[in-house]
């Protein structure tokens, strides 16, 4: 416990407040989730109520400023003077992921799908798992809670499988989230002075940064909990390249706030039962929330908003499935392609300051092409990372004979190669990881 709460602190650059926040977040739920079981008859207001105080605390450190400008500026438009007070504080990181987890275990006691946990401490450290605890995957109760009353004696085999993991993890983190981001930060810190062929360019770059950065942690996460031999759920499968459609990129992409997003908020609203309208209603909800949760800024709430309407219309266009299209390997490779470049170019709203800039962007992608910004090197070694990830997905998608095979020793020489690529085309002074503003 002590070793989480040292965790914490540091994440939380050692201000004590924000750990009492995953205090306050814990106990509610705790609490919550025993009254549920005991008081049958009043479970649902007691849900409501256990959820309601999470999210207060989350709308408060979160989205209160961004609501409380928005309604300033509507109330001057509309001609009325309103003054909403001003908090200065700053985003405890993590918190939307430990306040999801939190929720997701007393909907599951709601509904049944677990007992609620007696032992405090056994709990706290469910929500409080550090290896997860500042950027996910968001574990559910079934999956994780249950693994802190297994034994998890020391197995060289575990430890092995979390080593390179955590290895790849810093591979994407290091040399292919970093080595993309010079440039494009280069171009996304200056469009003014960049054209539509900078910007396309740099939006595919983007793409991989912001896998790169994210799977990055997410694998050191997975890494070094199997280590302790712990089985953390998986985040990411392969989205970049290999997604043949928006609907298989949501399957492989942040897998764990999808199926969340899909338990605790699609399937409550109806999901696809109520006919094809509810289902584009509910399809659009789930990824304005899913954009809001991302950030209390309208670029997020558009880049929702835009995969919403992707997906709503390719679910009611989708083609029906046949061992012959399966079989086809210009299609496959078309979708995958189709794909990508529309993924990507939505990451341009994910990634500029504001929404004024995604105009410029656009208007430079559709009237100014011209010659994009080449920075050689820069782009030499993102493209050389690229490559690499691409290879070691491709054998992990199509499982290449004799590549794929099993073997410690080989396993070993992998790794010591990826340490070696770590060493030689890291970047050691860039940035957090995104996902910690989250």
């Amino acid at each position: 416990m002590l070793l989480l709460v040292a965790s914490y602190f540091f994440y939380m650059n050692w201000k004590a407040e924000y750990a009492l926040l995953l205090l306050t977040s814990t106990i509610i739920t705790y609490e919550g989730a025993l009254y549920i079981l005991k008081f049958q008859k009043k479970k649902g207001l007691l849900l409501f109520l256990t959820i309601g105080s999470n999210l207060v605390i989350l709308f408060f450190f979160k989205y209160y400023q961004f609501a409380a400008d928005n309604i300033t500026a509507l109330m001057s438009c509309a001609g009325m003077k309103m003054n909403c007070p001003h908090f200065d504080v700053l985003l405890p990181v993590g918190i939307s992921f430990y306040t999801f987890q939190a929720i997701g275990y007393t909907i599951d006691v709601y509904k049944g799908k677990v007992l609620p946990e007696r032992d405090f401490f056994t709990y706290a450290l469910f929500v409080s798992f550090f290896p997860q605890l500042v950027a996910g995957p968001i574990e559910r109760s079934t999956n994780l809670l249950k693994q802190f009353y297994e034994k998890h004696p020391f197995r060289c085999v575990m430890a092995l499988q979390g080593l390179g993991l955590m290895v790849w993890g810093y591979f994407l983190k290091l040399v292919l989230a970093e080595r993309c981001a010079i440039y494009v930060d280069a171009i996304f810190n200056n469009i003014a002075h960049h054209n539509g062929a900078s910007f396309l360019l740099a939006s595919f770059f983007f793409s991989f940064q912001i896998y790169g950065d994210f799977a990055g942690y997410t694998f050191i996460a997975i890494g070094c909990a199997r280590i302790m031999g712990f089985r953390l759920v998986n985040n990411f499968m392969r989205p970049n390249l290999f997604s043949k459609s928006i609907d298989d990129f949501w399957k492989r992409w942040h897998i764990s706030l999808t199926n969340w997003f899909r338990e605790y908020l699609y399937f409550p609203l109806g999901g696809n039962r109520k006919g094809k309208a509810r289902k584009v209603l509910n399809t659009m909800i789930v990824f304005l929330v899913s954009g809001l949760w991302h950030g209390a800024n309208w670029n997020f709430i558009l880049w929702g908003g835009l995969h919403g309407i992707w997906l709503s219309i390719y679910s009611l266009i989708r083609p029906k499935k046949s061992n012959a299209c399966k079989r086809n390997v210009i299609g496959t490779v078309l979708n995958c392609c189709f794909t990508t470049i529309g993924v990507c170019l939505i990451w341009i709203t994910f990634r500029v300051h504001s929404i004024l800039d995604i105009g410029t962007v656009f208007t430079g992608i559709l009237f100014n092409m011209g010659r994009p910004f080449l920075d050689f090197n820069t782009i030499a070694t993102a493209l050389l990372a690229i490559a690499i990830v691409f290879f070691k997905e491709f054998n992990e998608e199509y499982r290449i004979k004799y590549i794929s095979k099993k073997n410690d020793l080989l396993y070993v020489f992998k790794i010591s190669v990826m340490i070696i690529l770590i060493l030689l085309f890291g970047v050691f002074d860039g940035g957090q990881f995104i996902y910690f503003q989250f």
